[in-house]
């Protein structure tokens, strides 16, 4: 097919912000998690599928299927759909204790809501 481009798991995207490997980020409508350190605007090559351990709110539990959001204001997971950005859904059970500030999240890889 001459028209292929790509398979799209992976994508490289201006950063919008300064970006560490493994961190979530968001351009638009698009998500994804850093594969490699990137300067604000720099060229940053993301995953936008997989199961990926990230930063969440740390008063916030989680439940197996739960749909987590990305806020972007607080570069976090969330619950809390209003005004954040659907990414995909938690993978395990997660407290919300002060301390509890990591979950896993299976990305959804699609650029909804």
């Amino acid at each position: 097919m001459k028209n292929y481009v790509q398979y799209g798991d992976s994508l490289r995207i201006p950063a919008p912000y300064d970006v560490n490997s493994g961190e979530g980020v968001l351009v638009g409508s698009i998500f994804g998690v850093a594969t490699q350190d990137a300067l604000t605007d720099g060229e940053l090559p993301i995953q936008t599928r997989g199961v990926y351990e990230l930063v969440k709110a740390a008063s916030q539990a989680w439940t197996i299927g739960a749909r987590i959001y990305w806020d972007d204001a607080t570069r976090s997971c969330t619950t809390t759909a209003t005004g954040n950005k659907l990414i995909g859904v938690a993978t395990t059970v997660v407290g919300g204790g002060a301390s509890e500030t990591i979950g896993r999240v299976r990305l959804n890889g699609s650029f909804t809501q």
